[in-house]
């Protein structure tokens, strides 16, 4: 194992002096390591040599970094937004891989539900919304966002699909509004926008 460590060294050593022999180290100014001959180097010099290029090397663009070297989403803090939690999540998945849990209805075959997520991956295409699409059973699909602030976009869309029995983001279940539940949903947050709307107006008879 170390033999062919030894010469992965030497032949990475060879490409690497090359370039490096125009870089920042010359004349006199080059470390006694750097003035040997490269027959003469050692694993411990072949590292300083590795270590030299990849320090004077321009550092790549963050959206090219690997996913868990990127630099957290800078959050613009929005007082309105404290009270959604949903836009402050939204915010913090932005650039970052995020799955979504897809569900059919269960009335529907396993062919009709491929079509009917392919179709749905296509109209998000359309709107700029892009998203892998993987089967995992006969009524579910992940849909794969590489940038993951767009799941939330997309689920708005997604819910007022007929045939769409829920999706999930973020462990958060979002029913169809077509569905029993989602009907529920929409009844429980329609009372409350009354309530608010009346005490709105209540406020404001008191401050005249």
């Amino acid at each position: 194992m170390m033999a062919i460590r030894r010469v992965f060294f030497v032949f990475l050593g060879v490409y690497l002096l090359t370039l490096a022999n125009c870089r920042k180290h010359e004349g006199e100014d080059k470390p006694s390591w750097a003035k040997k001959d490269i027959r003469d180097y050692n694993e411990a010099d072949l590292e300083r040599l590795l270590d030299q290029w990849e320090e004077d090397e321009e550092p790549l663009e963050p959206d090219e970094l690997p996913e868990h070297l990127r630099p957290q989403p800078q959050i613009q803090f929005d007082p309105s937004a404290v009270t959604d939690p949903e836009q402050l999540l939204r915010a913090s998945k932005k650039g970052r891989s995020l799955m979504m849990f897809v569900k059919v209805k269960s009335k529907y075959s396993k062919t009709q539900v491929e079509e009917l997520t392919k179709l749905w991956q296509g109209s998000l295409h359309n709107n700029h919304l892009q998203a892998e699409r993987y089967m995992v059973d006969d009524q579910r699909a992940i849909f794969m966002f590489g940038d993951g602030s767009q799941a939330w976009e997309a689920k708005d869309f997604l819910v007022q699909q007929e045939e769409l029995e829920d999706c999930t983001i973020d462990n958060r279940v979002y029913p169809g509004l077509l569905t029993p539940q989602g009907k529920e949903e929409q009844k429980e947050k329609r009372n409350k926008e009354k309530k608010s709307n009346k005490e709105k107006q209540r406020l404001k008879k008191t401050e005249l």
